[in-house]
C-alpha cells in the first residue's frame, strides 16, 4: 500500500469516526437529559435518531462548504457516497453505546437520578413518568360516611382508572387536583382521597350531596310550589303565612324556600298540600325569625363539612387530649355516664368511654374515628 493511499485511508477512518464520536456524545447527552427529566430510560430509537441527527447536520454543513469552496466538487462520488453510508451506520452504533452510557451515568449520580425521599419538614415530590404524573386510581371505591353513594355505574368505571397530572406537584397538590378532577368532570359532590408519600392512592371514597329541599324537610312537612309574590325582603327560610283575598283567610303556615318569577316554594305540613296551584296567593312574613334547626340543616347541606360521631376507645391515643387540639369541631360529648355536654371548651379533656359528635370534612371524621380507636404506643 502506498503512502498515498494509506494518507487516503487515513482520512476517510477520520470523516467516519469523528460524526460517530459526534453521534455517540450526542446521544448520551440526550439519554441523560431524558433522565432527569422523566426518570426513565430514553427509547432506543429516540436516542439514535437524535445522534444521527447531528451527524446529518454536520455532513450537510461539509458538503455545502465543500462545494462553495471547490465548485468542481463532484456530489455523486461513488467513494463519498460509500463513506456517508458508512458513516451513518457507524453513528447509529456509536448512538446505541452513548444511549447506554449516558443513561448509566444518569442512574448513579443521585443529583440526575432524582432522590426518591426528602428529609425534614418538605412535602415531597411526586415521581412522574414522562411530562404527567399517571394517578392509577384503587379497585376498591368506598362511600363517604354521611353523604348518598355514588352511582354504581360511575363507580365501576372509576375502578382501575389511571389520570394524568402535570409533574412536579407535591403529594397535598396532587390530593387536591384529583379531588377537583372527580368533583368537576364526574359530578361527585364529596372526594375524600389519602395518597402515600410516593404518590399512590391509599384510600378513596366518593360521596354525592342529595340535592333539593329534600333533605332539609321536617319529618310530616311537604314542599309546595305556589303562584305568589312575597315581600322583597323575604328569603328562603322565613317563617311565612299563606293568605287568600276573596274572602280573606289565612290558609297555611309554613317556610320560604325560594322565590323565582312570580311562583314560590313553601314548606307546607302534609295536611296542606293540597293548595290550588292555580290560585294566586298573598304572602306575608311572620315576625318569627328563622328556625335555627333548618338554617343550620341548609348551610350544612352546601358547606363541605358534615356530622360524625366517635367514641374513645380505651387506651386511645385520644384518651387525655384535649378537644381544641383534635383537628374537627366539637359539637358536643356524651359522658360514659351518659351526660351531654354542649360546646366544650377546647381546654377540656377527652376520657375513655366518651362520645364526641364533632363537625368536620369527610376525611378529618375519617381520621378521627381511626385515632378514637387505635391504642397509644
Amino acid at each position: 500500500m502506498t503512502d498515498v493511499a494509506l494518507a487516503e485511508l487515513v482520512v476517510d477512518a477520520a470523516r467516519i469516526l469523528g460524526p460517530a464520536a459526534l453521534s455517540g456524545a450526542v446521544a448520551a447527552g440526550a439519554a441523560v437529559g431524558y433522565r432527569w427529566y422523566a426518570r426513565d430510560r430514553i427509547p432506543r430509537r429516540l436516542a439514535v435518531l437524535i445522534g444521527l441527527s447531528a451527524v446529518a447536520a454536520w455532513l450537510n454543513t461539509l458538503v455545502a462548504l465543500r462545494q462553495y469552496l471547490d465548485p468542481a466538487t463532484d456530489p455523486f462520488d461513488a467513494s463519498a457516497a460509500l463513506v456517508t453510508v458508512t458513516t451513518f451506520v457507524v453513528a447509529g452504533v456509536a448512538a446505541g453505546g452513548g444511549r447506554y452510557l449516558g443513561d448509566r451515568l444518569a442512574r448513579e449520580s443521585s443529583v440526575l437520578a432524582g432522590s426518591r425521599s426528602v428529609e425534614g419538614d418538605v412535602s415531597p415530590l411526586v415521581r412522574a413518568v414522562g411530562r404527567v404524573i399517571a394517578l392509577e386510581l384503587p379497585v376498591t371505591i368506598n362511600d363517604v360516611e354521611g353523604y348518598d353513594p355514588v352511582r354504581e355505574e360511575l363507580r365501576e368505571s372509576l375502578a382501575g382508572t389511571t389520570m394524568l397530572f402535570p409533574r412536579g406537584l407535591t403529594v397535598a397538590e396532587l390530593e387536591e387536583r384529583l379531588a377537583a378532577r372527580l368533583r368537576e368532570d364526574y359530578d361527585v359532590g364529596r372526594v375524600d382521597v389519602d395518597l402515600s408519600a410516593d404518590g399512590r392512592v391509599e384510600y378513596l371514597a366518593l360521596g354525592r350531596r342529595a340535592a333539593g329541599v329534600g333533605p332539609t324537610l321536617p319529618p310530616g312537612h311537604v314542599a309546595v310550589a305556589l303562584r305568589a309574590d312575597p315581600a322583597p325582603e323575604a328569603s328562603p327560610g322565613d317563617a311565612v303565612e299563606l293568605w287568600i283575598d276573596d274572602p280573606p283567610e289565612r290558609v297555611a303556615r309554613g317556610e320560604l324556600r325560594g322565590v323565582t318569577e312570580g311562583v314560590a316554594t313553601v314548606a307546607v305540613r302534609e295536611d296542606d298540600a293540597g293548595l290550588d296551584r292555580e290560585r294566586p296567593y298573598r304572602i306575608v312574613t311572620r315576625s318569627a325569625a328563622r328556625r335555627p334547626d333548618r338554617t343550620f340543616a341548609t348551610l350544612l347541606r352546601t358547606a363541605d363539612e358534615t356530622v360524625g360521631i366517635s367514641t374513645v376507645q380505651a387506651g386511645s391515643v385520644l384518651v387525655g387530649r384535649d378537644v381544641g387540639s383534635i383537628g374537627a369541631t366539637v359539637a358536643a360529648i356524651r359522658t360514659a355516664d351518659g351526660d351531654l355536654e354542649a360546646l366544650p371548651a377546647p381546654t377540656r379533656s377527652l376520657a375513655a368511654g366518651e362520645t364526641i359528635h364533632v363537625i368536620g370534612r369527610p376525611e378529618a371524621l375519617r381520621r378521627l374515628e381511626s385515632r378514637a380507636s387505635t391504642e397509644a404506643v
